[in-house]
């Protein structure tokens, strides 16, 4: 298994669990927003291991403004890590999968691409549109390497605990509010998004291609 981010240091952590738990693991640094790290990347991938066979796309960014202040420096430097970079490193690895006879293609979308909402609550416009435009990429890209035999699907969470909630974790009473909304009366951990990944990931979704599985703790269902 590889770890690539822009953070070596993050990657070689998530790497000494992984190798603790059994499993062999090499953590590399890489900007995906870059066309010639994806080239490194991917060379680099395949000097270690003989095939590829899953790729994860778990880069994003978000930038916080209103819609009316947004700057096209930000709208750009949002959509080339969360689509140019994204598409171009699974394009990458889609040539090589093609040769080796097809593989799982695995995006992390957004719930956020499946609804409005307001500045006051998500002033992250591009990063939602983003997260929109990746999803209907999942499904072009589905059908036309199905014939390949890779299957490309998208897992669209809802809110987690990750950095990009850190806005809302600082602010109790915001955060009350927040979670107050949540069906499940709260945000996501790293164990829910294992087994989506994992159910992607595995021939148990074998008959499973072009989807948009939502895991958001039912925010995106409740009627507001």
């Amino acid at each position: 298994m590889v770890v690539a981010s822009r953070k070596l240091d993050a990657c070689e952590r998530v790497a000494e669990i992984i190798e603790k738990k059994g499993r062999r693991a090499w953590a590399l640094a890489a900007d995906v927003s870059k066309i010639e790290d994806i080239e490194r990347l991917v060379d680099d991938v395949l000097a270690r291991a003989t095939r590829l066979d899953i790729l994860v796309n778990n880069a994003a960014f978000a930038w916080g403004a209103p819609l009316l202040e947004h700057t096209p420096e930000a709208w750009d430097r949002v959509f080339d890590l969360n689509l140019r970079g994204l598409f171009f490193l699974s394009q990458r690895v889609a040539r090589h999968m093609i040769d080796a006879g097809g593989g799982k293609i695995i995006h992390i979308g957004s719930m956020a691409a499946l609804r409005g909402v307001s500045d006051a609550l998500e002033p992250s416009i591009a990063y939602n549109a983003s997260k929109g435009a990746l999803h209907t990429l999942t499904l072009d890209m589905a059908i036309k390497l199905a014939p390949h035999g890779i299957r490309v699907n998208t897992i669209a969470p809802g809110a987690f605990d990750t950095p990009m909630m850190a806005f809302i974790k600082n602010d109790p009473e915001r955060l009350r509010q927040f979670i107050a909304r949540m069906p499940l009366g709260r945000v996501g951990g790293e164990d829910d998004a294992k087994g989506p990944v994992v159910f992607l990931a595995s021939e148990a979704s074998a008959f499973v291609t072009g989807q948009i599985l939502v895991v958001d703790g039912g925010w995106g269902v409740q009627a507001s």
